[in-house]
């Protein structure tokens, strides 16, 4: 049965990538509440936001995720990302949040000479609506980025290279690339969150991404 589209709900499925210091989580947070992306709202409601960065595979604080896990872990880390994009599917009529998924994973392996194959879940990704959102910031500016994280960060000692973020900014950046998804790479430099979550809206909509066919 075919249904008005002005009366279609809007469902917008984003992946947000990017190194640390690029605003990510907050823009994800800013966007699961923004008007023009999912729709205006009197009160909060149940709306997913959900990232491979948990680290619930183990019963221990900051333990292994499905972007940084040993070897031994690969069966259900691919499982988890099965299940996922399952749920995705059963959901497709529902707006999806990620923040960082399967190109963190490719990356983050890949330094161990761990190469990961995920077409198949980009095949399944893709005709759910599923876009990219890389987030970079400019070399320069990094910085002032760290000094602002370590005024409210529980682990500063992370933040001492910042040649390790520049690298990982330009992996990401290629395998973003090489990802067959829609993808905006996004310059957070010197914007604000609700600056850039209007730019991803704004976005979403000139490519129509915000609502499923």
């Amino acid at each position: 049965m075919s249904t008005n589209a002005a009366l279609r709900p809007l469902c917008p499925k984003v992946i947000f990538e990017g190194t640390r210091l690029t605003k990510k989580t907050d823009l994800a947070f800013a966007l699961n509440e923004h008007a023009r992306f999912v729709g205006p709202r009197k009160y909060r409601y149940h709306s997913p936001l959900v990232s491979a960065e948990w680290s619930g595979l183990t019963n221990e604080a900051w333990g292994p995720s499905l972007i940084s896990f040993p070897p031994e872990y690969e069966p259900t880390v691919l499982e988890a990302y099965r299940t996922w994009v399952r749920l995705f599917e059963l959901h497709r009529y529902y707006s999806w949040i990620v923040d960082r998924f399967h190109l963190s994973t490719q990356v983050q392996q890949a330094r161990s000479g761990h190469r990961f194959d995920f077409d198949w879940l980009e095949e399944r990704l893709h005709p759910l609506g599923f876009a990219v959102v890389l987030c970079c910031r400019q070399a320069d500016s990094f910085p002032r980025a760290r000094e602002q994280r370590l005024r409210v960060s529980g682990n500063p000692a992370q933040y001492d290279d910042l040649g390790i973020f520049l690298h990982e900014q330009d992996e990401l950046r290629a395998a973003a690339r090489r990802s067959r998804l829609p993808l905006l790479e996004l310059d957070v430099t010197g914007r604000g969150v609700d600056e850039l979550a209007d730019a991803v809206a704004d976005w979403f909509a000139e490519h129509n991404l915000l609502k499923a066919d």
